[in-house]
């Protein structure tokens, strides 16, 4: 039986963990894609990373397979998806099943607070 321990190993033995200034030097890139994986009102509470793509984690795989109707074309296997949310649980979840689905780079910011306590930018709305 898996465990959420046994699961957040796995996922952050696969998806790379990267800094916030790592992070920084990506933002803007149109080959990347910034994908923040927390809840709607986490988001309009704090703000996100300018230009990053908002899907709540239980709709990240709907929104990345091109099958889906309700694929979201901000999702390319080719891009790199850095992913975010509150602490890097679920980020770290999400990037594992992003490769899964064939993205081959993707990577775990982690948490928001680390962003902006590293003095990243923030877009609020």
């Amino acid at each position: 039986m898996k465990t959420v321990k046994s699961m957040m190993a796995d996922a952050e033995a696969e998806v790379p963990r990267i800094s916030p200034d790592d992070a920084k030097a990506l933002v803007g890139r149109a080959d990347v894609l910034f994908l923040d994986v927390r809840e709607p009102s986490e988001v309009a509470a704090s703000g996100k990373i300018p230009g990053a793509l908002a899907v709540p984690r239980g709709l990240v795989e709907f929104r990345a397979d091109p099958a889906s109707a309700m694929h979201d074309a901000a999702f390319a296997s080719a891009r790199t998806v850095v992913a975010y949310c509150a602490s890097g649980g679920r980020s770290a979840l999400v990037g594992k099943t992003l490769k899964e689905m064939g993205y081959s780079d993707v990577r775990n910011l982690g948490g928001f607070k680390g962003w902006v306590d590293a003095g990243g930018e923030v877009e609020k709305g």
